[in-house]
């Protein structure tokens, strides 16, 4: 319990704030519905991180960012740029919608459809929702333990701009800049950035730093011809070079450096065109997600990619919106996805084609229901029907009570269904989540304490099956001419817990924020009954402060911990719990200019996400930003 120490100690330090906080003004969201709505009447939980947050916290991978909300959990496998797994609620990563700037971009290739968080850094982002628990009523496939939205840099009337550049441990640089400019008819946001560094070695035992470089760019354009008419365009793209170890046979074949790298490129891109008439607002979008990974092993006279892999997928949507009376909102949809998957042999395809509708009800002032539904016709599995429904009720002035069901539906990948250790007889994931939550304001809203119930039931979970053997004598395994291994629906698994949320701002200059998650998660299949699920860890929690002096010195810290948990569905081998602190400063010179400098992981602490892995040690950085507005 050691590890828990410095959490305890500097939330006792805090707590006595509580007397003093302010609220924060209403949150508006889009993750909830696909359309704009106040955040305290949608009945789900969300969690908004904006630019502010990102540039107080100073935080270089939005990652590291998610690791201090309520309900998530992160892994990664090295330093910045290795593989990143966001896991909401004890779900799979695979099992997590992510949007970026309404593209969806889970890559069609990997072997879960799971978005590697590795290569996301927040330069470009101004604002991110994260939605907890499923909802596939909206966002369809995937949605089974959550959605993370990610806005880039927005337009904006008049002009603005934002730049930085810092340098640290290991010869990391990172640079970024932002533009945004428009009037009411045209409007455009340009950023750029770059990223290096050193890193540390992937294999825990290494003694060869393996480095990371990303160059990245998004834009966005919003033009208006008429009132409520016109075109919106956005894009993204990233380029990542990753330093890897893996299994030489001069060490046995056991993990150990090596010269290996990987690359990957990704493009987002949104097209799409916008018409109100009246009280009902149309949407037509195409959107792309193109994703392209290579892997090197640069032995002699190896030139090419011993692995490639294409990922693709196209969408074309329709939204709509329709403000029917005061009392009524109905939004309502059809989607066509085609996704495809290219291993360097063969290109694999599959289709979904989807309707929704769903209806947002205020019979009193006090009370928001909200109900939908959604059916999802497979190519290959045929059609899936979803629902769900929450509900949102202010009783008293500072109280919420909200309570939600929702459905999740997963296809499975291309992936587990096409490559060498696929089947193409697996079926569908599929979920059922409830919540129930109370959040309590105090002090005229100065102060805000939540508590969330929540539990989710899943049913045909797609695991990698370990065969020992190859059942060659029996066409009816799973092991049939597979001795390597293969995907099989062979998991049930549930997760259950509890959420604290507690919001203070003893005075304008003064904000505090802490969470601890309790997620009790089981592997209900056969052989596993009663096992956690690999990389889950049961207790999580993060205390965050920062306080501005009068002369504008801004100094803070962030504390998070991170309980037990096993590397592997069998429990065999277990990861100890660890508490990272960071603190951090910034002091402004002018209107326009600042210095900031952090201290992550400064005990020093040696820790282990993924058994094998390695991890940084105590890490110094100190930049420079520049804001024009």
């Amino acid at each position: 319990m050691t590890k828990f120490k410095l959490f305890l100690y500097a939330s006792a330090a805090l707590l006595p704030a509580a007397a003093h906080a302010q609220s924060d003004d209403d949150q508006i969201v889009v993750v909830a519905s696909g359309v704009e709505q106040e955040a305290d009447t949608t009945g789900r939980s969300i969690t908004v991180l904006n630019r502010e947050t990102i540039e107080t916290r100073q935080t270089v991978s939005l990652s590291d960012l998610l690791a201090t909300t309520p309900g998530v959990s992160t892994t990664r496998t090295g330093g910045p740029g290795a593989l990143t797994a966001v896991r909401i609620r004890g779900a799979e990563d695979g099992q997590t919608l992510i949007l970026i700037d309404g593209v969806r971009v889970n890559d069609p290739s990997s072997t879960s459809g799971a978005f590697d968080f590795g290569n996301l850094l927040t330069g470009a982002i101004e604002r991110v929702e994260i939605l907890r628990g499923p909802n596939s009523v909206i966002w369809g496939s995937q949605a089974i333990g959550g959605v993370v939205n990610v806005v880039t840099q927005a337009p904006v009337d008049g002009v603005a701009a934002r730049a930085n550049a810092e340098y640290g441990y290991a010869d990391q640089i990172s640079a970024n800049a932002a533009i945004a400019a428009g009037n009411d008819r045209f409007q455009g946001a340009l950023t750029g950035g770059y990223f290096t560094t050193d890193g540390v070695s992937q294999a825990a035992v290494g003694t060869e730093a393996d480095g990371y470089r990303q160059y990245n760019a998004s834009g966005r354009l919003r033009a208006e011809f008429a009132p409520g008419f016109g075109i919106d365009l956005r894009g993204y793209y990233a380029d990542s070079r990753l330093e890897l170890d893996g299994f030489p046979a001069s060490a046995g074949y056991s993990f150990a450096d090596t010269d290996e790298y990987s690359t990957a490129k990704e493009l987002y891109g949104y097209a799409g065109l916008f018409a109100d008439f009246g009280p009902l607002s149309n949407r037509v979008a195409f959107t792309i997600a193109d994703i392209n990974r290579d892997g090197y092993d640069p032995a002699p006279g190896a030139f090419t990619p011993h692995y490639l892999y294409r990922g693709r997928s196209e969408r074309y949507e329709y939204r709509g919106d329709a403000k029917l009376v005061e009392q009524v909102r109905l939004t309502f949809g059809a989607e066509r996805e085609n996704t495809r998957f290219y291993d360097g042999f063969e290109t694999n395809r599959a289709d979904i084609t989807s309707v929704y509708g769903q209806a947002i009800v205020t019979p009193v002032e006090q009370v928001t229901l909200t109900a939908g539904i959604r059916n999802d016709d497979h190519s290959r599995f045929g059609s899936h029907v979803t629902w769900g429904a929450s509900a949102a009720a202010r009783p008293f002035d500072g109280t919420l009570l909200r309570a939600s069901y929702g459905e999740g539906f997963k296809a499975p990948t291309l992936y587990q269904l096409f490559s060498d250790y696929g089947t193409k007889s697996l079926n569908p994931e599929t979920a059922k989540s409830w919540e129930v939550g109370v959040e309590q304001s105090a002090l005229n809203g100065a102060a805000k304490l939540g508590v969330t119930w929540f539990r989710r039931d899943t049913r045909n979970q797609i695991d990698f099956f370990s065969c020992p053997t190859a059942d060659v004598t029996n066409p009816a395994s799973i092991c049939f001419d597979r001795p390597f291994g293969t995907y099989a629906n062979i998991a049930r698994a549930r997760a259950e817990g509890v959420e604290v949320e507690l919001a203070l701002k003893p005075v304008e200059a003064f904000t505090v924020t802490a969470n601890y998650t309790y997620t009790d998660t089981e592997n209900r299949s056969a052989g596993f009954e009663g096992n956690q699920l690999a990389r889950r860890p049961q207790d999580t929690a993060s205390l965050s402060a920062d306080y501005r002096l009068p002369f504008g010195l801004a100094l803070g810290g962030t504390v998070t911990i991170v309980g037990d948990s096993f590397n592997d569905q069998g429990n065999f081998t277990r990861l100890d719990g660890f508490a990272l602190g960071s603190i951090r400063a910034e002091m402004p010179i002018g209107d326009r200019f600042a210095v900031y400098g952090r201290v992550e992981n400064v005990t020093d602490e040696k820790y282990q996400v993924v058994s094998g892995y390695g991890t940084y040690g105590r890490a110094a950085y100190a930049g420079v930003r520049l804001r024009f507005n």
